[in-house]
């Protein structure tokens, strides 16, 4: 059994609640906390992220998913709270380091260099570059061969992601979808085990939508875990192996996608606890689709 099909086998027999331990986790957290000013922007109990499958992270807004990510990846810091990546610490590690331990995001506004072409993007991307050093910068030399593995490891990239033609064009004339899949593919210059996205599908054509959703099951499938937020239920619904809910800064449900559609704690957490007759499975699924609908409008 290949590694992405075993970590989807091991959530099997995971209970659908919140902060639920998982067989394998990749990502574990206790009692993270984040206020601003009088809001408690996330406060959440536990959390667990299985390795080796997709889980989607989904909530309305202002349920706290992006201030976890920015967390979770060191981009701010938590009032309280320990986390660790692959059994090692994360608290207090600075966003640089965070991902050259294998842990990295993209954003919902897509953080390309306009200036730069799409090639030297995909350099940037990668680390420990010997050219970068000041004692080594001026001797060619001592930084040459590297620089061309980095620039084939890219251009093998960029096929990937049929970028390749865009290649030399500067990365501010890309199209909203093409900076998606730019960013996607710069976060693996640095060859990832945890690649969280924030928002993949915000701001892109249903022509490059199909791409995109390929792409992010071909990471799973070649062993990599990912962790997405997302406003998009159809993509929730066809790519996600596990997801979590949150509202009001906290975990209220876990489960595989189905489940999750049908739980009163995610319809509460969308609507409100407000309702005064019993619904079925199919009432309640077809009032959560509304609510993702309403909420995927207003982001727009």
């Amino acid at each position: 059994m290949d590694a992405d099909s075993t970590g989807r086998a091991g959530l099997a027999g995971v209970p659908t609640d919140p902060g639920a331990r998982k067989p394998d986790p990749l990502i574990v957290g206790d009692n993270i906390s984040r206020a601003f000013g009088g809001l408690k922007a996330v406060d959440v109990e536990h959390l667990e992220i299985q390795r080796g499958v997709i889980t989607a992270l989904i909530g309305p807004n202002g349920a706290g998913k992006t201030t976890l990510f920015n967390l979770l990846t060191g981009f701010d810091t938590p009032d309280t709270g320990d986390w660790s990546f692959n059994g090692k610490p994360l608290s207090g590690v600075a966003a640089y380091k965070v991902a050259r331990r294998g842990m990295v995001r993209t954003f919902q506004l897509t953080k390309v260099l306009s200036k730069l072409t799409v090639i030297e993007n995909m350099r940037l991307g990668a680390t420990g570059q010997r050219g970068e050093r000041f004692w080594s910068a001026p001797f060619k030399s001592l930084w040459s061969s590297q620089e061309d593995e980095i620039t084939r490891r890219a251009d093998e990239l960029l096929v990937r992601f049929k970028l390749d033609a865009k290649r030399e064009d500067f990365a501010g004339s890309l199209s909203g979808g093409q900076r998606k899949l730019l960013e996607m593919a710069r976060a693996l210059m640095v060859d990832p085990e945890l690649i969280m996205l924030d928002e993949p599908m915000a701001g892109v054509n249903p022509a490059l939508k199909q791409s995109l959703l390929g792409h992010v099951q071909s990471l799973r499938d070649e062993g990599r875990t990912v962790l997405f937020v997302e406003h998009d239920m159809d993509m929730v619904r066809h790519i996600s192996d596990w997801v979590i809910v949150m509202a009001q800064g906290q975990i209220v449900a876990e489960g595989t996608p189905a489940s999750v559609m049908a739980d009163q704690r995610v319809i509460d957490a969308y609507l409100g606890a407000h309702h005064d007759t019993d619904l079925s499975e199919m009432d309640e699924e077809a009032i959560m689709e509304e609510a993702m609908a309403e909420i995927e409008g207003t982001k727009e």
